[in-house]
């Protein structure tokens, strides 16, 4: 008797964890995990480095903001700035709506909440919400090419800085014409060592912003993959809903034509 009552209950704990792993959109949670992870480590390294920039320029280029300017470098990155905290909090904002879309277009909770009016509205939420991530999956792509920029001159910098140990001492000259600038720097501070600390940890951060940013750009086609299979599954649904609406009626017509045959053979007899 234990022993039935012990089956009986650990077949009710599979049956209900079955369920709860059932109804996880799988594909979204990963999507929004990769997401989560793209932008923290983009938002994140991004602001670190983009400090580490200021630093660099204001303690071994000279260089300090002027009240007169509207717009220079230190304006700049202080927009760049503002830029990230404003993706940090909308990216998050909107792996909460994939995520909480993609639970609702879920099998379980789609066959409890499996009405035509829910499913026509669940239908215009994951078009609009696929056409803003070819829209955000754009921007990454764009955000990505612009990290590059500043990889590739922290790295023909950093690659100076790991060969500077073997001429030390020599008058060695920065060639800027690789940067889109004329003229040469002599004597440039990073061959005295004192910059490659800062400079090799500032381009790493960079290089962890750029892999930030193809995660996300990554996690965007991941997201479109998914919405393109919902939309596809509630348009499928709500075909299948119409269908059993139409044959419903059918059947209920005929259902009547047969019910009132039958009382006019009735009416007939008697």
């Amino acid at each position: 008797m234990y022993k039935s009552i012990y089956m009986d209950e650990c077949i009710c704990m599979y049956e209900c964890c079955e369920r709860c792993v059932g109804s996880l959109p799988w594909a979204s949670l990963i999507a929004t995990i990769l997401l989560y992870m793209g932008v923290a480590l983009f938002c994140g390294c991004g602001h670190e480095a983009l400090s580490g920039t200021v630093g660099i320029l204001q303690n071994y280029f000279e260089l300090i903001k002027n009240p007169g300017e509207l717009l220079d470098v230190f304006t700049i990155i202080d927009i760049l700035k503002y830029i990230i905290y404003g993706l940090a909090g909308g990216f998050f904002v909107f792996g909460v709506l994939l995520l909480v879309e993609g639970f609702f277009t879920t099998g379980a909770i789609r066959d409890l909440y499996g009405e035509f009016k829910i499913t026509a509205c669940g239908r215009c939420l994951t078009a609009f919400l696929m056409f803003l991530a070819y829209l955000f999956f754009l921007v990454w792509i764009g955000v990505t090419a612009f990290t590059g920029l500043p990889v590739f001159m922290y790295f023909n910098i950093w690659s100076m800085c790991q060969n500077a140990s073997l001429v030390d001492g020599a008058n060695l000259c920065l060639d800027l014409r690789q940067f889109g600038k004329r003229g040469c720097v002599c004597t440039f501070v990073c061959v005295s060592l004192s910059i490659c600390p800062q400079l090799d940890l500032t381009f790493h951060l960079f290089v962890c912003a750029l892999a930030g940013a193809g995660a996300a750009a990554i996690a965007m086609v991941h997201f479109l993959m998914a919405l393109a299979a919902n939309w596809g599954y509630l348009k499928d649904a709500s075909r299948m809903q119409k269908y059993e609406d139409i044959k419903s009626k059918e059947e209920q017509e005929l259902h009547d034509i047969h019910s009132t045959r039958s009382k006019e053979r009735l009416n007939a007899y008697t």
